[in-house]
């Protein structure tokens, strides 16, 4: 199974052109629960293409989009020239490049199932928000991880590729976020239109910062 830097490379070439209901459903649902927020700083972790990027552009006054994958990088930054909008190299399980209390919402979407440790995530996301300050979370849920679901593409000739993914169950959402300070605020789960009858595709947090 190929690591997650390398994979996210490859697939930046197809990412914005594959059949991608998982994709097309976070999109929407961004845009749906954050389309009235108002605040002047948000880091978008896992910016990839920019797939969510000029949204969110729309809503922050100043926005800082950090990705790892360089190929993913280079697709956003043509997307987006926005001069509010900064751009970065970024591994998000080590130290953010973020100043303490800096930032008002943080933004990760699809991409924490490829992180092992997500204490390390919510003791970032604390350290970084401002007083008050959310951070929102859209993830593939963990039923359908629970029936073999994970992040893959086609590479033509080559076949299918899948991604090293870890499996984080609601709960563990909850209660890491609690103790690194974050309450939750709201929680829904998702269904594309084509997933009737079917275990819900998304999941997704809005957790708050205590004091």
């Amino acid at each position: 199974m190929m690591n997650v830097q390398e994979a996210y490379n490859l697939w930046s070439k197809s990412y914005d052109s594959d059949d991608n209901l998982t994709r097309d459903l976070d999109a929407q649902i961004t845009r749906r629960l954050l389309a009235e927020w108002h605040g002047r700083v948000l880091l978008e972790l896992g910016c990839g293409t920019g797939k969510n990027s000029a949204f969110l552009a729309e809503i922050a006054p100043q926005l800082y989009a950090l990705d790892f994958s360089e190929g993913m990088l280079a697709h956003a930054q043509r997307r987006i020239t926005a001069a509010h909008v900064t751009f970065g190299m970024a591994d998000v399980t080590q130290a953010w490049p973020v100043a303490n209390q800096r930032i008002d919402l943080v933004v990760a979407n699809l991409i924490l199932e490829h992180v092992a440790d997500l204490g390390h995530i919510f003791a970032e996301a604390n350290r970084c928000l401002a007083a008050n300050g959310r951070f929102f979370i859209s993830e593939l849920h963990p039923f359908k991880q629970y029936l073999g679901t994970k992040a893959r593409f086609e590479q033509g000739e080559d076949g299918r590729t899948e991604i090293i993914a870890y499996t984080h169950h609601i709960s563990e959402f909850i209660e890491s976020a609690a103790v690194h300070g974050l309450r939750l605020e709201q929680f829904n789960e998702w269904w594309h239109e084509n997933d009737a009858h079917k275990p819900p595709r998304l999941v997704s947090f809005l957790f708050q910062k205590v004091g």
